[in-house]
């Protein structure tokens, strides 16, 4: 072997043996690394205390089960007491609950449209939508404060979820609540003002009137029939149909 291979063989080991020491210790950190990632996209919903207090920014919205049962239990017959609370201020600093939300997707143009549903069974989405991820958030016909941060002060129209980032499920459960809030007098709405006149419910036009008698051959039954002039294919077609019912 020549001292030109030689050479090109010691730095191709020592190359090897670089990265294989580089990668062992990344399968060692790689614990520490990923946790907090999946913590904060939702993935890992129960962590222990000690890790939630050192990283605080990782807590989601999301609870464990035992807990989001005790919440909806608490605010089930009464949710917009919730709205109220201490507790949605200090988390949503009284803005509504989609302010700020961002659906996790590429690039910086976001998806005509929103998901189907955040929560498949026991299976939870990474970044739920502003309703699914907190089990505070109830919808309710009565739950005005709740609606009104969904409905456009100017129009009075429900916001489209690609605004609000809400899934399909929880869009259509506000499109019903928002109608029966509206039918029990909960939530105001407007009506466009049409001007009647009294021609529009009197019976002095001839099409509304009673029939006038039949007037002779070469006349229209009605006077505006002048200005109509008939396709003599479809005249055709008429009197052929009734020609055995002429007399």
């Amino acid at each position: 072997m020549s001292c030109k291979h030689a050479v090109y063989a010691f730095f191709f080991f020592n190359m090897a043996a670089t990265i294989l020491s580089i990668t062992r210790a990344f399968v060692r950190l790689w614990p520490s690394v990923a946790r907090p990632s999946l913590l904060y996209r939702g993935l890992q919903l129960k962590a222990p205390r000690a890790f939630i207090t050192a990283y605080p920014h990782t807590r989601s919205y999301c609870q464990p089960a035992d807990q989001q049962d005790e919440v909806q239990l608490r605010y089930k017959d009464k949710p917009w007491e919730y709205m109220e609370s201490e507790e949605y201020i200090e988390k949503y600093g009284g803005e509504p609950v989609w302010t700020g939300y961002r659906r996790n997707h590429k690039g910086g143009i976001p998806p005509q449209k929103t998901r189907k549903t955040c929560i498949r069974g026991d299976k939870i989405c990474g970044n739920p939508c502003p309703i699914c991820r907190d089990p505070n958030v109830i919808i309710n016909p009565q739950n005005v404060k709740l609606l009104q941060q969904f409905i456009s002060p100017h129009t009075g129209a429900l916001y489209d979820p690609t605004r609000t980032g809400v899934c399909m499920k929880q869009q259509k459960k506000l499109a019903e609540a928002i109608d029966t809030a509206r039918d029990h007098g909960f939530l105001p709405f407007s009506i466009p003002f049409v001007e009647f006149t009294a021609e529009d419910y009197s019976n002095r036009h001839d099409a509304v009137g009673s029939t006038p008698p039949a007037p002779a051959s070469t006349e229209p039954w009605y006077y505006w029939y002048k200005d109509i002039i008939p396709d003599e294919t479809e005249v055709a077609k008429v009197t052929k149909l009734y020609k055995p019912f002429q007399q």
